[in-house]
């Protein structure tokens, strides 16, 4: 449920790689306890815009406001607050591979300091029963399938319970069954915890009833924004084609 509150916006927001324009005027609001779903082709500039909300790649012109902070305009050092307010799930795991499976979901704890390391274990052990793999703290990330890895990155991106998550292609690489389980994790996360999230995705059967709003994005440009009535609905060729089997 969300509150009308907009803890996301991005306004005239571009971006080019060297004279190439990869993000062009996007503009989008993401209000508090959303999720989001972005969709388009591959390379269509979904993982960059991505990167350019949690500060990772700074755009050429417009206003990034993650709950009403301007990231484009503060220091390092304020910026490195926010970026504690936000859970990432990487498409490529971004697990320490000389960390154990313990250490890797402690880290974001760790990092931040002020809690116990009873508390952080806790909670880690908590979230590995959550995540259906209780007892495997002391493996290493080459030992784990890549099942395994996206449910230990999951469990990594919200065990200091962020307010604002982003999930870039959480299943890809997955067979039906494991990406099936992943979206059930992702949907209780977010029925209980009341984050606001975007969700980049392939998957559209699968994410299909998780999204409260999708947004599509082509060649850089968004087009189209809307729930799945509006999807239903669009008689934009490019929307019915790429949703067809999925609704």
């Amino acid at each position: 449920m969300t509150t009308g509150h907009a803890m996301i916006e991005l306004h005239n927001v571009t971006k080019y790689h060297e004279r190439e324009r990869v993000l062009d005027n996007v503009s989008l609001v993401v209000d508090e306890g959303q999720m989001l779903g972005l969709v388009g082709p591959g390379g269509s500039g979904k993982t960059l815009l991505l990167k350019v909300l949690c500060g990772l790649v700074k755009p050429d012109s417009g206003s990034v406001l993650i709950d009403g902070v301007d990231i484009t305009r503060i220091s390092p050092v304020e910026l490195s607050d926010v970026r504690k307010r936000i859970g990432m799930l990487f498409q490529n795991y971004a697990l320490f591979d000389f960390l154990n499976v313990e250490d890797n979901i402690a880290f974001p704890l760790r990092r931040a300091g002020g809690m116990g390391e009873r508390e952080i274990l806790e909670r880690v052990n908590e979230l590995l029963e959550r995540v259906n793999l209780p007892g495997i703290n002391y493996q290493f990330p080459n030992e784990l399938s890549g099942g395994m890895k996206k449910r230990v990155t999951f469990a990594r991106a919200v065990i200091a319970k962020p307010p604002i998550i982003f999930y870039d292609d959480p299943t890809m690489g997955l067979d039906p069954v494991t990406s099936s389980k992943i979206f059930i994790m992702l949907e209780e996360f977010q029925r209980t915890q009341r984050t606001t999230s975007i969700c980049i995705t392939h998957d559209l059967l699968g994410a299909r009833d998780i999204c409260d709003e999708w947004a599509m994005i082509d060649e850089g440009r968004l087009v189209f924004r809307g729930d799945l009535s509006a999807v239903r609905a669009s008689s934009d060729p490019f929307v019915t084609e790429f949703w067809d089997g999925a609704l």
